[in-house]
């Protein structure tokens, strides 16, 4: 592959850096990654194709790549963003590796920027209570839809992406569950408790007037005015919107609701494996998170209400 590189970099006028960014990410696309993750090495990747130039694959080492780290810091780019990017080179290398292009990786000698361990602020129990209980406020267009939306996001756990590719015909009201797509295209059913089965059964009526007066057909469960697919940008701004009308945190968004399901489970005394495989999480460290956000919400009852911690 590196000759293959080499010669079309002669012929193309393009960098040897550019050539092997282009072909990693298709086979990222081969492999289903994430389009987020896409997005975001490509953006990353093509940063550092800049960076480097024509110079080829022997003459980049690790002080080469700690210079792309400190030419980012110098476009007044985040300790976070600066990671990001450093993970994306490192993929890269890893991937070069196993096509024979290069023989060690430069990017592992280069230290990760060392990030705040910042944890998400979530909404207690009883805050979600009040949000779903009750009317749905005025700042909902299309309350019926959206109560049904905020059931899923918080009562299944479900990522926002996964939550606007679910479709009709995934739902299994019999079971009680519905047929999730999770990354990667793995799939997994999650089950929906009763709060859920009613926002259900109140939207799915007004969804078939909708769509039988826009003369429209789709297979998507949660549509828009439009009768078209809600999009992950419109459930954001449907649930900050919502989240504020009803006293929370304006920081509130749908990834917000997928941890609460995980840290109030672990609260109210459910096993960590079962919360990961509801989650859809690979690992069972990513679900270990949640551990560390519910001690912390035990710690602050402690120190609020023991009366030796005053």
């Amino acid at each position: 592959m590196f000759s293959n590189l080499m010669n079309e970099a002669a012929r193309t006028k393009r960098t040897p850096v550019e050539l092997a960014t282009d072909s990693f990410l298709r086979h990222l696309c081969e492999r289903n990654a994430s389009a987020h993750t896409i997005k975001a090495y490509t953006g990353d990747l093509d940063t550092f194709a800049a960076y480097i130039g024509s110079r080829d694959w022997k003459t980049i080492d690790h002080i080469t790549i700690r210079g792309f780290l400190s030419h980012l810091y110098d476009k007044g780019l985040g300790k976070t963003s600066v990671a990001r990017a450093l993970a994306a080179v490192r993929s890269l290398y890893r991937w070069l590796a196993q096509e024979g292009v290069v023989e060690q990786n430069p990017a592992k000698l280069v230290s990760t920027p060392r990030l705040p361990k910042k944890l998400p602020r979530v909404p207690t129990i009883e805050e979600m209570n009040f949000v779903l209980d009750g009317k749905m406020p005025e700042a909902a267009s299309f309350p019926e839809r959206d109560r049904l939306m905020l059931e899923l996001l918080y009562g299944c756990g479900i990522r926002n992406s996964e939550l606007v590719g679910i479709n009709l015909d995934d739902i299994r009201l019999s079971a009680e569950a519905i047929l999730i797509r999770g990354k990667g295209k793995k799939e997994r059913y999650v089950p929906f408790g009763g709060a859920a089965r009613a926002a259900l059964a109140t939207y799915l009526p007004w969804r078939q007037q909708l769509l039988a007066t826009l003369k429209k057909t789709t297979p998507a469960l949660l549509v828009n005015q439009r009768g078209g697919r809600l999009t992950t940008r419109s459930v954001g701004r449907i649930v900050k919107r919502i989240a504020v009308a009803k006293g929370l945190s304006p920081d509130v968004h749908p990834h917000t609701l997928r941890h609460a399901f995980g840290t109030h489970m672990l609260e109210e005394g459910a096993d960590l494996r079962a919360i990961q495989e509801l989650l859809g999480h690979e690992r069972l460290a990513t679900t270990q998170r949640y551990t560390q956000l519910s001690v912390k919400h035990v710690m602050n009852v402690y120190d609020q209400t023991h009366p030796r911690a005053k």
